[in-house]
């Protein structure tokens, strides 16, 4: 069972955790003289998205969860490195698996550290980037983690340089979306307690990686609780790879607000962008829709819109899935409203590029907050929406592949 841990504690270990990621090699660290080596890309706490599909998933003809092809930045300012050919400059690196939990928790021992694989690096142009010299490369990393990634800068007569950057993983990326569900409007503030801690969440406006506690970095600066961090914890201990999520949502907007010209489209696909690749799109909205009683013809359209624009930006087309979402008990009641967007969302989710969500329509009673909280889900409702949204993804990702008849 999940181990319930102390906010003191975890406060404690993520200090301990921030201190070191992402930073030299202590040795090389000790000494201001040395010059620094720093991988910019991946993050501490970054997710990133594997490559195996729902189908390889689905056969289950090996115990391989998958890998991703990484691009890995390196900035340094040791001045050696620019005398080296313009072209490559060699390189190792390791990943080594990593525990973020206390290690009293830890009933086995960790493995050795693996050997240092070769690798070449390619000088890159600095763009935006800090002042210094770049390189990058690309390695393949296999699903899971946490782990440590290790990168030594090989220099002619030079002592390597060395760079780590921890906890990093391969595993599920979602770009969360939407109005006020899908942001942290619900009544308990919620901690992730898979007991690797693999749930991360995107921060949109600084561009960092977090543990997904609540509140979620979402752009409307919510502050209560989500239902990501149950979702995450769900997926986690059934794929057996980490999570993590990017939520652009904003509380109190409508399609309209989301077509492609508007700012909210317009962050969308800078996101989308930033994370690379990711799993899907999780789409919690529809209330506001019912507030300004949009039609289904509207809903549909604008919903096609936004999605059209968002995948032209990305180059690659994600599953959008639509939750049924127009149930707000202590807003309104306007049940021939609630069943226009209902049907707008049940049409959408059959047009290519979309897929059904879960029915959070059903989580009504006890599931929603009390008259004088107007907010949203209760906590037994945001864990019972957290499990239909896992099991929404868990059978997207699990499902056996079509048969094939000759």
């Amino acid at each position: 069972m999940p181990m319930e841990r102390p906010v003191a504690y975890c406060a404690a270990r993520l200090a301990l955790l921030f201190g070191f990621a992402a930073v030299i090699s202590p040795a090389l660290q000790a000494d201001e003289k040395t010059p620094r080596l720093q991988i910019t890309h991946p993050l501490p706490w970054q997710v990133l998205q594997r490559d195996i599909t729902p189908a390889e998933l689905a056969r289950k003809t090996s115990a391989q969860l998958g890998s991703a092809q990484v691009e890995v930045h390196l900035s340094t300012t040791d001045e050696h490195a620019k005398g080296v050919p313009n072209a490559e400059i060699g390189g190792e690196f390791r990943i080594v698996p990593v525990s973020v939990t206390d290690p009293a928790d830890e009933t086995t021992a960790q493995p050795a550290d693996p050997p240092w694989q070769p690798v070449k690096f390619r000088s890159a142009p600095a763009q935006t980037m800090p002042p210094g010299l770049h390189f990058t490369a690309t390695l393949t990393i296999p699903a899971g983690g946490w782990y440590r990634l290790e990168v030594r800068l090989l220099l002619p007569d030079r002592t390597p340089l060395l760079a780590t950057v921890e906890p990093v993983a391969v595993g599920e990326v979602f770009l969360v979306a939407g109005q006020s569900y899908a942001t942290n409007t619900n009544d308990e503030v919620l901690q992730v307690r898979d007991r690797q801690l693999r749930v991360s969440a995107f921060h949109w406006e600084t561009g960092q990686w977090q543990l997904a506690n609540d509140p979620q970095p979402a752009p409307d600066r919510s502050t209560g609780g989500s239902i990501w961090p149950p979702v995450g914890d769900l997926l986690a201990q059934h794929l057996h790879v980490p999570i993590g999520f990017a939520n652009v949502a904003v509380g109190g907007t409508s399609t309209r607000q989301w077509l492609p010209a508007e700012p909210l489209s317009v962050r969308l696909q800078q996101i989308g962008r930033k994370l690379g690749t990711f799993r899907a799109v999780l789409w919690q909205q529809g209330e506001s829709d019912v507030i300004e009683n949009t039609s289904t013809a509207d809903y549909v359209s604008r919903l096609q819109q936004i999605q059209a624009a968002a995948v032209a930006s990305w180059q690659f087309t994600p599953p959008w899935f639509c939750a049924l979402s127009t149930h707000h008990p202590t807003v309104y009641h306007r049940p021939d409203a609630e069943n226009r967007i209902r049907d707008a969302l049940l049409q959408v989710s059959r047009l290519p590029g979309f897929a059904p969500g879960p029915d959070t329509d059903t989580l009504q009673g006890e599931n929603r907050g009390g008259p004088q909280s107007r907010r949203h889900f209760s906590p037994i409702g945001q864990r019972n929406a957290a499990r239909l949204w896992a099991d929404t993804l868990l059978q997207h990702l699990q499902s056996p592949p079509p048969t094939v008849t000759q």
